[in-house]
Parts: structure tokens; sequence; C-alpha cells
């Protein structure tokens, strides 16, 4: 299962490994404060992406769009997230007041379909097997 917290809110057993999805480092924390098993800089959308997005609800739509297309883009950034959920639970850790509309919410919705498709897709038997 893949959850999504505020990176203020305190670490919960059922985290499982947490990693921070933001760009900036969250204010006001010190990085020996912050119980993650990594930050993940490049799996957040671009900073044209963040601006444009503004955290504007009436934007929700475009820009899960926008950011499921940059994330198509670059799977080097959110195979090693996956990788992890296929054996553990796992906590995507976000700085943002905005706890329905941010980039998290979004990389989670992404990163369970992937689940889902690799879940759901038939192992293909090799020729060799017969």
């Amino acid at each position: 299962m893949i959850h999504v917290k505020r990176v203020y809110e305190a670490p919960a057993t059922s985290d499982g490994p947490r990693f921070l999805v933001d760009h900036l480092w969250p204010r006001g924390l010190k990085k020996e404060a912050v119980k993650v098993e990594g930050w993940l800089k490049t799996v957040s959308p671009s900073n044209e992406l963040r601006r444009w997005f503004g955290h504007d609800p009436a934007k929700w739509e475009e820009f899960q769009r926008r950011y499921f297309a940059e994330l198509d883009e670059k799977p080097e950034s959110w195979q090693p997230l996956l990788e992890t959920a296929q054996q553990n639970d796992i906590t995507l850790v976000f700085s943002a007041r905005e706890a329905e509309h941010n980039n998290a919410v979004v990389l989670k919705n992404y990163l369970q379909k992937r689940l889902k498709g690799k879940a759901a897709a038939p192992r293909r038997r090799s020729a060799a097997a017969g």
C-alpha cells in the first residue's frame, strides 16, 4: 500500500519506508529531524509545472495530466519507489499545506496504476517453455 502524509506529521510504524517527494526541502525542518529513507527531488514536478499549478484546485485535472506526462518521461525517478512498494508499504511525504491537491497525491495514483498494471499483466510463456 502507498500512503501519503505531510512531512510535518509524526512517523508511524505503519508508514513503512518514507520518501520525501518534493523539489524543495520543507521549511523549518532540519534534515536530521525528518525521518525519510530518501529525498527524491527528481520525481517532483518540474519548476514550470509547479509554478503554473500553484495548488489551485481549478487546475487540478490538468496538473495531473501534465505531471503524469512528466513522470512518463523519467521512469528512473519513480522506479525505485515502485520497486519498494512492490515489497513493502511506503509513505510519500510532502510539505504542501494542501493535503488533497499536491504532487504526492498524483504520484501515489501514478504508482498505484503501475502496480496494478504489473499485477494484472498476464505472464507470457517463452517459446522455449513450450
